[in-house]
């Protein structure tokens, strides 16, 4: 009679180790992949109007509203998406301020 064994639980072929990691089934985009330009946030029109209040803080020559010198980054990235909007370039609408 020949007789039969049984396979433990835990035991695996020999010869062939899996990792743990399962590869996805969709390929990985490339870190520094362009977007679609229906994708993007901001259009390249509020991007140069960004760049130009930038270049002008630099400058020392830039100003807000009431005519003070604008100092702050922000400020400066604000001021140009303002404009952007005025102009009619893609930039998304202004974040509702919260009610104290």
């Amino acid at each position: 009679m020949a007789t039969t064994r049984k396979k433990k639980a835990g035991s695996k072929k020999s010869g062939s180790k899996k990792s743990g990691a399962k590869k996805s089934s969709t390929p990985a985009k490339h870190p520094g992949a362009r977007k679609a330009a229906a994708d993007r946030r901001y259009g390249p029109a509020a991007s140069e109007s960004v760049a130009t209040e930038l270049h002008e803080l630099k400058e020392g020559t830039l100003r807000s509203g009431s005519g003070k010198k604008v100092t702050n980054r922000q400020q400066a990235i604000a001021i140009g998406l303002s404009e952007a909007r005025r102009a009619g370039a893609k930039v998304p609408p202004r974040t509702a301020r919260k009610k104290k």
